[in-house]
Order: structure tokens, then sequence, then C-alpha cells
């Protein structure tokens, strides 16, 4: 019998003890509703055999309501960090078969200290929650632990990327953990989140509401736009995690990582050519054929898919260069920014401009969304985030005028004047301050009211106007067009100027940031 074998054993005991969270019987729940454990989902995130735990050790200190008898494993999550895709990635990952995964003192402990480990180390964060809410025995010293979490969040924000993967229910004030990442990640079966739950939502309210219509995916994703992406279960939602990362750089030092392709960089696309339905561009069609079809083959990752549709943002690649898109989409109003389209919008340009991605977007874009109902929701004030996001953005920034560019939306699509490096137009491109139909009912009033074929004078002022200025040339003559070119280079002229800007550098005048219409 050696020396130290009592010892060992005992450690043996300990970590057995903790290993197995919260035992087979909770295991089993688990299970049964559809979930992986905290530690089978770190298995699935991280590359085999890099996962560094830390902390599994750390227990609660209270000793109210019978807490000084129960052991929490690992305190209910499991901090630690690995590799995603051959780069360090730093997680918590709550254990809900654990006394639920409840939120305490020393639970929002590990997870600060993930955040402020991945911050110092310049690794992203991921956060996975599966949790029964507030820890309330541990009364005061929950309380402080949410804000020391949410301070950590705060101030590693803009440093390096922060994923939430929301694989089970978040409810109550934990659930501002998922909103404040980067991105959130929902599981469309199990994943809920709601600043309440439904009994007490009836409680205080007299709201009867199921958990799933209240907090489920289509709450979030579609409605409310609070969830970035959809997946059908925690694989799923794992994989999708890992894809994302793999776009992103580990902090704000960085550029994302560029990969090999064998996609030619001068890939010219002839069907582009013919791919708008109608030369007045009246008839909607999907901008998603086009974006696929001139970045780097199947390298679009959409965020946001679900919500404000009318706009498509996500990544891609051009040349194995990472970029970021932004995109009007006709087939959705139009393709006019509203009040949610814009928010859209400028998150993702700061994101973008935060972590050195460049921008490209593709304008066909007729206005703002105007009217009652989208004036009293604050239009102006949310489009006017689209303008500080560009105007502020550092980061190469392209853009191609494919159809409609009027009015506010000329810059809320990124031009010249509000700060692109590069502005490209197709001959199909309508660039002006409003469309022919419009300036025409206002230069030429007096004189259709007081024809005697009023119609057929609209109709010949609105042809007049539209041949002299409803086209992309008298912008390319001002210099505000950089060139007109045919849809079919569009590849080509986007990744020679990613080449061009790739080490673009911007020097202004010290400020902490702009005032934001928020």
């Amino acid at each position: 019998m050696g020396k130290f074998d009592k010892a060992y054993e005992e450690y043996r005991e300990r970590r057995k003890k903790i290993l197995v969270m919260g035992g087979p019987e909770e295991v089993e729940k688990q299970r049964k509703r559809g979930k992986l454990t905290a530690r089978e989902r770190i298995n699935l995130l991280f590359d085999p055999g890099t996962f560094v735990e830390i902390g599994p050790f750390v227990r609660h200190r209270t000793t109210q309501f019978g807490m000084d008898k129960r052991f929490v494993p690992a305190e209910g999550v499991v901090t630690g960090y690995g590799k995603v895709n051959g780069r360090y990635v730093v997680v918590a990952s709550e254990d809900y078969t654990a006394m639920a995964g409840t939120f305490g003192e020393y639970h929002g402990k590990k997870f600060v200290w993930a955040l402020d480990f991945a911050k110092e180390k310049g690794w992203p964060f991921v956060g996975i929650n599966d949790s029964g809410g507030a820890r309330l025995q541990e009364g005061m010293d929950t309380l402080e632990a949410y804000g020391w979490c949410f301070r950590a969040q705060i101030l590693a924000s803009g440093i390096v990327p922060q994923i939430a993967l929301l694989l089970g229910p978040c409810l109550g004030g934990q659930a501002y953990h998922p909103i404040m990442n980067d991105f959130l990640i929902q599981s469309k079966t199990t994943g809920f989140m709601g600043i309440a739950g439904p009994a007490f939502v009836k409680t205080q309210t007299g709201e009867e509401i199921t958990l799933e219509k209240l907090a489920g995916w289509e709450a979030h994703a579609v409605k409310a736009g609070q969830t970035h992406i959809v997946g059908e279960d925690d694989k799923e939602c794992i994989e999708l995690c890992r894809n994302l990362l793999s776009y992103l750089p580990s902090n704000n030092r960085e550029k994302p990582p560029r990969i090999e392709t064998d996609d030619d960089p001068n890939r010219e696309i002839p069907e582009l050519d013919d791919i708008l339905p109608d030369p007045m561009l009246r008839v909607p069609y999907d901008m998603h054929t086009i974006i696929e079809k001139v970045v780097d083959k199947g390298s679009f990752f959409e965020i946001h898919k679900y919500f404000a549709r009318n706009l498509i943002v996500g990544f891609a690649r051009f040349n194995g260069y990472v970029v970021g898109i932004v995109a009007n989409n006709p087939m959705w109003k139009a393709g006019g920014l509203d009040v949610d389209a814009s928010d859209k919008l400028a998150r993702f340009v700061r994101f973008c401009d935060l972590f050195n991605i460049p921008l490209v977007t593709f304008q066909d874009c007729p206005g703002f969304w105007i009217g009652s109902e989208q004036e009293w929701k604050g239009i102006l004030r949310h489009g006017a985030k689209t303008l500080f996001a560009w105007a502020d953005a550092t980061v190469p920034l392209i853009s191609i005028i494919i159809g409609k560019s009027y009015a506010g939306a000329h810059y809320a699509m990124l031009d010249k004047s509000i700060g692109a490096d590069l502005v490209f137009a197709w001959p199909t491109a309508k660039i002006n301050i409003v469309g022919a139909e419009t300036a025409a009912s206002v230069i030429f009033a007096k004189e259709i009211k007081a024809s005697e074929d009023p119609k057929e004078t609209a109709r010949k002022r609105i042809e007049e106007y539209r041949v002299k200025f409803e086209h992309p040339y008298q912008a390319a003559e001002r210099g505000y067009v950089d060139d007109v070119i045919m849809p079919h280079d569009t590849r080509k002229y986007i990744c020679q100027s990613l080449e061009v800007l790739k080490n673009k550098q911007v020097a202004r005048p010290w400020r902490k940031y702009s005032n934001i219409t928020l």
C-alpha cells in the first residue's frame, strides 16, 4: 500500500462524484427531454481531446434552507477551454441535472472567470444556457452574482466574440446573459427564453400563454429578432456554432481566418446578366440567388434568417477572405427598410467593424417605409442607426448597386457619401433622390393638373425624368459611383477590391464613441 493511496482514493471519489453530474436518474430525465448533458455538449463543441476543465471542485457556501447538506456538482456549470477547428475557445456550459443548473453566487463566479479569461487570452467565449433560473436559496448573493456576470460580459464585448447556445430554459433576469452575446443560437425543440415564464405572466398580468408561444424560437427568431440562428436540436446548434466560429477572428486585434479555395476570384457569372426579372424593377426576386452565385461556392452563412426578411445579413467568403454581407431582398416588402430591418443592419455592421470583417452590400432598395405605423415606431431614430453604423465603420466597405437606390436608403445601404471605399453599379441601377413617378408628380404638378389629358402628361413627364436621371450614369459622372460594371463581372470586382483594401487604415480624432440613436 502506497503512502498516498488514501489521498488519491479520496481524490478519485471526489472527482467521480463531480463527473456523474446530478446522477443517473437526473441524466436520464435530461435525455427524455431531448437534451444532451453539459459535458456531452462540450465534447461535441471542442476538437477531440482538447478540452481542459477549470473549477470542477468549486462549491457554494450557503447554509440556509438545507443547502449546507446539498452538493451541487461543479456548481451546476462546467467551465474551461479547448480548441474549435484548431483555435482556442472558452466555454461555460450549464448543467440542468445539477440542481436544475440554477444560478447562484459561485455558479456566477465561474461564469465571470470564463468571461474574464476569454477576454485576457483573446479567445472567443461560448455560453451554453440550460438553467432553472436564479438559486433563490442564496438570496442576495445570487442577485449580486448576476451583476458580476453582466458586467464581465459587457467589458469583454467588442474584445472577443461571444456566442450563446440556448439549449434549455433561460427565464427571468438570467435571460439577459444570452441576449447580451454577439450571437444567440436557439434550439427549436428545447430552447426557451423570456423575462418571465407563463406562470409568472399569468399571476402578474392575467395573460394565459404557453411556454412555446411566449418564449420559443418563433417568439425570438421571427417576431422579436433576439435569436440570430436556429437549430433543430442540441447537435445541430453546436455544429452551427462551430461553423459560425470559423468566420470570426479570435479577438478584435486579429483578422478573420482566410482559407484556401479553388473558386476562381475572376470567375465570370454569365447568368447574372439576365437574372433580374423586370427592367423596371417592379417584379420581386430573391436576392439570395445573386449572393450565392457571387460568393465562394457554398460559403454564405446567414444571420437573422427569419427576422426582418426584407434585409439579408450574413457571412461569406470571397477568394477565401471573410466578409459581412448586407443586402436588400425585394421578395419581402420590396426590399424597403423598416424599423426592424434598420436595427438588424446596424447591429450586424457594428459587429463586423468591431472584429475587422470587411462589408459588402447589394442594393435594390426603394427607400425607408413610411406611414403612421413606422413613424410611431420611430423609423427616423431606427433608420439613423444605419447611418451611424456605416459612418463609424473603419473596415473595408464595398457597395454593389443592382437596382433601386433612392433617398435615405441610398446612404443606409452604403454609398460614397456615408463612407464606402468603392461603389460599383450594374447598368440596371436606378440611383436618384426619389423615383421618377414621385419626382415628376412634384416637379410637374401644376402642368399635369392644368393639362387636357393629365394621365398622358404625367406619363410623358415621368418618362422624361426617368430617361434623364433614373440610371447609374449621373452618379458615375460625379464620381459617386466608381464604375458601372456588367453583372457577370461582379465577383471579380469584389475580389479585387478586397485585395486592394485589405490593409486599410483610418485615423480619426479621439472620442469614446458616437452617441448612436439607441
